[in-house]
């Protein structure tokens, strides 16, 4: 007599595309964390998936990429209508705006659990004021049965912008994996590629993460470039390394060249070495105008690093002022050259903070925690 094996219910996540950031970086860990007898899971990537699919530990993960045209790509939809009536998942997840409309395919397909998640703002809406984007939300809003923001800041806005009734509301922040991200244990040795010495006399101040628009890692440089042409033995004490590649390194480059600061600074692009390179930092600096709950913030924390960031989004939820780090306003060249001197100046509070930043990591911004609040969201839509 044969019994068919009841397989775990099938999760379908739908991103704009499976590449560095960290939006990925959470779904990786996500999926990664889940109990495989739990849920199984497929990834739909619009656009298309890179070597960061690597990162997936399990090795039953299927990923479909669309390569959806620019614009409205109507042919995409119909793919995903087609693709979901064949696996038949038992939820769709979509992430961001990018991805919302696809919870009409998955309607039509007959997907019985949609959830859709707010990660931060697109580029094109770094405050969330865009009307159109706002409607779009609300055309949609009907066909999800379960918003996941990952901040306050983004609640909010589902609340009284897009009026998702709070009782579809579960807010999950970001956990951080303090097996990889974790402070240093010994001397910071040399980094492949790496020109700095990371001797005692150096204080490497930095910030990892996609260069481009939103993130404006430009006010970063401005600030690095003031605080050396002001004081010529910061000059010789400050290293700048910023990790990410996009269009504004171009730009962050030829800022460097014009006040010739190349060779005190490092740009090496897009690396898979994040954790390693947070551990070379003594001050992690995020200078974004806008953001949701930001992985590279934990990140920073967990490795025991001081962190100057904007007040934007959900910033301030990470980081306590004049305790973990500082907040300072976004595009502000002056006031962020004078907090890095702070902490420059003051090694035994820039320690302090960082202790404190890592602990705070430990209490609240777990892992274990956040896909704890994830499954318990999946359980209650499937069961």
């Amino acid at each position: 007599m044969h019994t068919d094996i009841i397989q775990p219910p099938l999760i379908v996540h739908i991103i704009y595309r499976l590449g560095i950031g960290g939006l990925e970086n959470g779904l990786v860990n996500l999926i990664n964390q889940l109990p495989c007898d739990a849920y199984r899971h497929a990834i739909v990537c619009l656009k298309d998936s890179t070597d960061f699919k690597e990162r997936l530990i399990r090795n039953d993960v299927d990923i479909y990429q669309f390569n959806k045209k620019e614009g409205q790509d109507w042919g995409s939809f119909v793919k995903l209508y087609k693709l979901l009536r064949q696996i038949k998942p038992t939820i769709v997840h979509t992430r961001n705006l990018a991805a919302i409309e696809y919870q009409v395919p998955a309607w039509l397909a007959g997907v019985k659990h949609r959830v859709h998640s707010e990660h931060g703002w697109d580029v094109s809406d770094p405050d969330g004021s865009n009307i159109k984007y706002q409607w779009i939300r609300r055309l949609i809003k009907p066909l999800i049965q379960r918003f996941i923001p990952l901040s306050k800041h983004l609640e909010s806005y589902l609340t009284e912008k897009i009026q998702v009734s709070p009782k579809k509301i579960t807010r999950i922040c970001n956990g951080v994996d303090t097996r990889v991200f974790y402070p240093p244990t010994e001397k910071k040795a040399p980094l492949p590629d790496c020109p700095f010495s990371f001797s005692q006399d150096e204080v490497i101040i930095g910030t990892v993460g996609r260069m481009h628009g939103v993130k404006d890692q430009l006010t970063l440089v401005k600030a690095f470039i003031r605080i050396c042409e002001n004081d010529p033995e910061h000059k010789h004490k400050l290293k700048l390394l910023i990790a990410g590649d996009g269009p504004l390194k171009a730009l962050a480059i030829n800022l460097l060249e014009e006040s010739q600061l190349t060779d005190h600074a490092w740009l090496p692009g897009e690396r898979s070495d994040v954790a390693e390179i947070m551990r070379r930092l003594d001050i992690f600096i995020l200078p974004s105008q806008a953001e949701g709950i930001s992985n590279t913030i934990l990140e920073a924390m967990a490795t025991g690093l001081t962190v100057i960031a904007t007040d934007v989004g959900g910033n301030p939820e990470l980081v306590v002022d004049g305790k973990t780090g500082s907040l300072i306003a976004a595009a502000d060249v002056v006031l962020m050259a004078e907090k890095i001197l702070d902490y420059v100046n003051d090694a035994k509070k820039r320690h302090q903070h960082g202790q404190n930043a890592h602990q705070r990591v430990l209490q609240e911004f777990s892992l274990t925690a956040m896909v704890g609040r994830y499954k318990a969201v999946y359980d209650s839509l499937s069961s």
